[in-house]
């Protein structure tokens, strides 16, 4: 299974409350270099500190990184074609990401599909005629946007990356995604979205070595 450690952690500078959370699970008070397993850190300090952890991968785990962000965000699709059901421009830019995480897409593509991506979350927005409306739009918003960071995430070129704005992406196309779906049915569902995130974390950073 995927690990890091409380080094490379420290070193990207932790909030002070999750730090000390995390310390206190493993029964340590500082930090070292012993194998950490991000399960360990999702059971303990919960999904967004787990997700957060993920830039201290290095660049062997960004294509799980990559897959991970599109399966989040492809999980409030739903919300965006609901109120833009002819606008394939957010489920394009996830396809696109998903196809150059295995190899399959240009980095051209991908900018072309987050772009893309991001003026569907603008034309959604532009279109509401009063507040009312463009609140009921807030949900199909922030769908859009969590499918143009997952292309985003994958187009960051390797120094980006070594600077964690992979794990950058991932966190905010989550955090999109949630958000969206707190938007859009209340308190319940964003506990439900925050489980799902934590079934898919499990999936692709859970698993050992040998697994495919």
């Amino acid at each position: 299974m995927t690990s890091t450690t409380l080094n490379a952690i420290r070193e990207h500078s932790p909030c002070e409350e999750g730090w000390e959370k995390l310390l206190k699970s493993l029964g340590k008070t500082e930090a070292d270099d012993e194998p950490l397993p991000l399960v360990t850190i999702l059971d303990s300090n919960g999904i967004a500190d787990a997700i957060w952890c993920l830039r201290t991968l290095g660049e062997e785990h960004q294509r799980d990184i990559r897959l991970f962000n599109c399966d989040i965000a492809e999980g409030v699709l739903y919300l965006f074609e609901k109120q833009c059901p002819d606008d394939k421009r957010p489920r394009q830019a996830i396809e696109t990401a998903r196809r150059y995480a295995m190899g399959k897409a240009t980095k051209e593509e991908l900018e072309a599909a987050r772009v893309a991506a991001w003026a569907a979350g603008d034309a959604a927005w532009d279109a509401a005629e009063d507040a009312a409306w463009r609140a009921a739009e807030d949900d199909a918003w922030a769908a859009a946007r969590a499918a143009a960071w997952a292309a985003d995430a994958a187009a960051r070129d390797a120094a980006w990356r070594a600077a964690g704005a992979a794990a950058r992406a991932v966190r905010v196309a989550a955090g999109a995604a949630a958000r969206a779906v707190r938007v859009a049915a209340g308190d319940a569902e964003a506990a439900v979205e925050k489980e799902r995130q934590a079934q898919l974390f499990i999936k692709y950073f859970g698993k050992e070595p040998t697994d495919d």
